[in-house]
């Protein structure tokens, strides 16, 4: 039916050195398990059956006013109807 492209943010989390590594895999998880929620709420609303990712980046962003920080990810996917 067409590629389409879907922006998701992870949840905010303190943004300290400690624990660095834990943290970005718990925004990890969180963002793809968003991802994964909005791609079935897009199938649903185009009227699509199935997606196949194309692409995935990710990227961290930070926000100094309030020392926190999470991931923002672009997923380019592809949807298909097969009736």
């Amino acid at each position: 039916m067409g590629e389409y492209v879907l922006e998701v943010a992870s949840e905010r989390v303190p943004g300290t050195v400690a624990h660095r590594d834990e943290l970005r895999e718990r925004c990890y998880q969180d963002l793809i398990a968003q991802a994964g929620e909005r791609l079935a709420q897009e199938v649903g609303r185009l009227g699509g059956d199935c997606v196949h990712e194309l692409d995935e980046s990710t990227d961290s962003r930070h926000d100094a006013a309030t020392g926190e920080a999470w991931l923002h990810g672009r997923f380019t996917y592809v949807l298909y109807r097969t009736t």
